[in-house]
Formats: C-alpha cells, sequence, structure tokens
C-alpha cells in the first residue's frame, strides 16, 4: 500500500531534465521492461502509453522513488548543481493506487500534507477545495466521499504541491464529465513550468502532451 504524503525537507530545485538510463524491472523472474533510455525536461508533458501490465504504472513509482529499479537509474539535472538524485521535495504525484488518510476530514488532510510539501504560494487551503469542487465537503470525513471526490483530493494534493514535477496515473479515474473538464483546467492553469509525466491508456488525458512514449515500443 502507497501512502499519498511524501516526506520533503521544504527545499525545491530548479529541476532540468529527469534521465532514465537502462531502466529494467522485474518481478521474480519475469522482466516488466527493460533498457529503457529516455530525458525528460522541464515545461514540457509526456504521456506513457502502452497495454495493461506493460508497466507504466511501475515505471511512473520508478520515477517517483516508491519503487527503486532492478537495474539501471534515473538521474536528475538540475541547472545550478548539475547532476544528482531526484529528491522527494521536487515531485507531486496522484494515482488511483495512492492512499488517502480516511479518519481525516478534506481540510485537515491539506492541512497535514503541507507540513511536508508546501503548496504553491498565493493560495489557501480554502481556495484549494474550491477550485477542486470540494469547499463544501470541507469538514467532511474522507471515509464518506464517493470516488470521484477522493481522486479529486488526490488530484488536488498533486496539483497544488508546490513542485517542479508532476506525476499523474490515470488522473481521470472514477471522474464523471465534470470532473474530467476540471483535470483538464486544472492542466491549462497549473503546469505551464512544469514536467509533467502522464500514464494512460485513454487519449482524453493526455491528448496536450506533445511527446507520447509507447513502453512496448
Amino acid at each position: 500500500m502507497y501512502y499519498l504524503l511524501l516526506i520533503t525537507n521544504h527545499q525545491l530545485l530548479v529541476l532540468m531534465t529527469i534521465e532514465l538510463q537502462n531502466i529494467g524491472k522485474k518481478f521474480n523472474k519475469d522482466w516488466i521492461f527493460r533498457n529503457l533510455n529516455y530525458e525528460f525536461k522541464s515545461g514540457n508533458s509526456y504521456a506513457v502509453t502502452g497495454h495493461n501490465g506493460s508497466g507504466k504504472s511501475t515505471l511512473l513509482q520508478i520515477i517517483s522513488g516508491f519503487v527503486l529499479p532492478s537495474e539501471g537509474q534515473v538521474v536528475s539535472k538540475e541547472s545550478e548543481t548539475g547532476n544528482g538524485n531526484l529528491g522527494f521535495e521536487q515531485i507531486a504525484i496522484a494515482a488511483p493506487y495512492l492512499e488517502l488518510v480516511e479518519e481525516m476530514t478534506a481540510m485537515e488532510f491539506l492541512t497535514f500534507h503541507q507540513q511536508f510539501k508546501p503548496f504553491i504560494d498565493n493560495i489557501s487551503l480554502t481556495q484549494i477545495l474550491e477550485e477542486v469542487q470540494l469547499s463544501k465537503a470541507a469538514d467532511k470525513q474522507i471515509r464518506y466521499f464517493s470516488s470521484g471526490m477522493k481522486q479529486r483530493l488526490k488530484l488536488a494534493q498533486g496539483f497544488f504541491s508546490n513542485t517542479k514535477v508532476l506525476l499523474l496515473d490515470e488522473p481521470t479515474s472514477n471522474l464523471d464529465k465534470q470532473g474530467i473538464s476540471l483535470y483538464l483546467q486544472l492542466i491549462k492553469q497549473y503546469t505551464n513550468d512544469r514536467l509533467v509525466i502522464i500514464c494512460s491508456n485513454d487519449e482524453a488525458e493526455y491528448f496536450f502532451c506533445k511527446q507520447k512514449i509507447d513502453i512496448t515500443q
């Protein structure tokens, strides 16, 4: 089980690229993928596609640091420091398999989250909940949220975290048409200067990405 909160030291580095160097991952004796080499650059959006079971989510977890590769390495290149390891303080992630703290209310969850990863400047927690259409549920325990409400809260902590990298796995899971429109609006407003990587088989989630990578290729 993966949890949504990432421990950070509040330091944000200027990330220029994320480079995959001969990345491979296997479970038991079966390789999911091998020899992945690619460079992701800041200010761009990338779509990672492939059939179910091809390793899209696993690759995203490797980039985020949740999962270690079986071979190869992920290297970040920063304008000020050169090569280095990608720090959690630089990454926000939203994915269906990440868990919320369901005993908390939405407001409590965001308050707790920002102690470890600050949100972007000049926006309050109340405004964040308004942006994702959860203001009326601010004081409601997350355990009573619908699946769509939970997904909007996951998107909130991802999009509004003050990071240079945003990782999204099947971002419109459990969202209705209104929720999908909200997702596209968040993409438009809050990703201009970020490195965005989206894992999906639904073109409606990534049609705006200029770079598309089929992991099976």
